[in-house]
């Protein structure tokens, strides 16, 4: 038997217009390597949200699951704002 870990992370809902889809945007800080300095670059991830619960604006965190459909990969577990 195979522990494995489940990747969370922490963004934006940008858009929440498909069903039992939300966009989330996350960013992150990031080291340049030639200048030294922290840039912030950021993804978009299509999340499975199966009670339609997040609207746009809202903090949310996802995990990593099952793959959904060809973009899906990712699911809500919880709201913050």
């Amino acid at each position: 038997m195979s522990t494995t870990f489940k990747r969370t992370l922490t963004g934006e809902v940008v858009s929440d217009k498909t069903t039992k889809t939300i966009v989330v945007k996350v960013e992150r800080k990031t080291m340049h390597p030639k200048y030294n300095k922290f840039v912030t670059t950021s993804k978009k991830y299509h999340v499975h949200d199966e009670k339609e619960q997040a609207s746009v604006g809202q903090t949310v965190t996802i995990i990593e699951s099952k793959p959904y459909s060809k973009l899906k990969r990712w699911e809500l577990v919880s709201i913050s704002k």
